[in-house]
């Protein structure tokens, strides 16, 4: 069973597979229409057992070019801009792949000539391959296949992965609702500190926060809506939200992850942020709008009931609170002892809700 934390690299490393196939059969599919039955000066013959192969092939390189910007790439050009992202990763990818090719070209010359790939027979016909125009064909479309998955990479990470598959499975074309769990999460004492270090070790600090931040709120299938400021806003469908009581332990690994790293924000920053989180649930209605930026958007009574719960824990000098119906949908265990703080008013709501903190 994969967690929480694995699905989510899954899904972002297999798109990479998947457009690099897609672009892979497009190619072939152009090249057979345009000269059928001929085969280019230098190309290999494709029989069941090539295009078993390559397709293999192409699908693994995918998602091994995936794995390497999720984890490597990404971090390494953080801090640059999209053009220059871009290039630098053009630059190294188009290195490691023409390692590729001198791999695995005369691997498939010797399944086409049916003879060992230290054949000379094969060696020859890498380098009839390497200079003819097939080579640069191909080469070209393994870059269009790069850039392909570059862009949509950085369209991901900008948009939010789940946005945009909602966005291109047509998931919220139609409005619908749905019941969702919401934490809203702020930085304490946000406004002394922002004027302390100013605007751009600020937003140094901020990034740094988010950053650590992201990490728990992916191993418990949490969702984030919106950055507003130095606060967050995470969701959870109902019941993901409610297994293992996702979203109260999500809360608890942020802590943790702060926690973890307080001795860095120290020595940088000269202090470590905290935050407080208000947590209610209810149904909402989710789905597409705009007409020059799209967006998938939340809307219900939910989230300014959420908003009002969180301004509260000034009030009571408490890090969280939670609505009493979410805490009755939770399963929480002897690791939690819930205080009641009563029925309490919310500002600019008529009804009253019971409210919980932990002790």
């Amino acid at each position: 069973m994969l967690t929480p934390k694995a699905k989510h690299h899954l899904s972002k490393i297999l798109p990479f597979g998947i457009i690099w196939l897609v672009f892979a059969f497009v190619f072939l599919f152009i090249e057979h229409a345009a000269a059928p039955n001929q085969v280019a000066t230098g190309a290999i013959k494709v029989d069941y057992r090539v295009l078993l192969f390559a397709s293999s092939l192409i699908f693994v390189l995918g998602l091994v070019v995936g794995t390497i910007e999720r984890f490597y790439l990404n971090a390494l050009f953080a801090k640059r801009s999209f053009l220059e992202k871009i290039l630098g990763k053009a630059l190294i990818y188009a290195l490691f792949l023409g390692l590729i090719v001198f791999i695995t070209f005369p691997i498939a010359a010797s399944l086409e000539l049916k003879t060992s790939v230290w054949d000379e027979a094969v060696w020859h016909k890498f380098f009839t391959f390497l200079k003819s125009l097939t080579f640069w064909s191909t080469a070209l479309q393994l870059a269009i296949s790069m850039l392909a998955s570059l862009f949509y990479a950085e369209i991901s990470d900008n948009m939010g992965h789940d946005v945009l598959l909602n966005f291109l499975t047509g998931k919220y074309h139609k409005p619908k609702e749905e019941t969702r769990i919401f934490m809203f999460l702020d930085m304490k004492a946000s406004t002394s500190m922002a004027e302390r270090l100013g605007h751009i070790k600020y937003f140094e600090l901020l990034n740094a926060y988010y950053r650590d931040l992201s990490e728990p709120i992916i191993e418990h299938s949490g969702e984030i809506y919106q950055y507003v400021g130095d606060e967050i806003v995470v969701s959870w469908p109902y019941k993901k939200g409610i297994k293992n009581n996702n979203c109260i332990t999500c809360f608890e690994g942020m802590k943790a992850s702060l926690k973890k790293r307080e001795a860095w924000y120290q020595n940088k920053f000269g202090e470590v942020p905290t935050f407080k989180a208000g947590f209610h649930m209810g149904k909402v209605t989710t789905g597409e709008i705009g007409s020059i930026k799209k967006d998938i958007i939340f809307t219900g009574d939910v989230l300014n009931t959420t908003a009002r719960i969180q301004a509260l824990c000034n009030s009571y000098g408490v890090d969280v609170l939670i609505s009493e119906p979410l805490v009755n949908a939770l399963n929480l265990n002897a690791n939690y002892i819930l205080k009641s703080l009563g029925q309490q008013e919310l500002r600019g709501k008529t009804n009253t809700l019971v409210l919980y903190t932990f002790e």
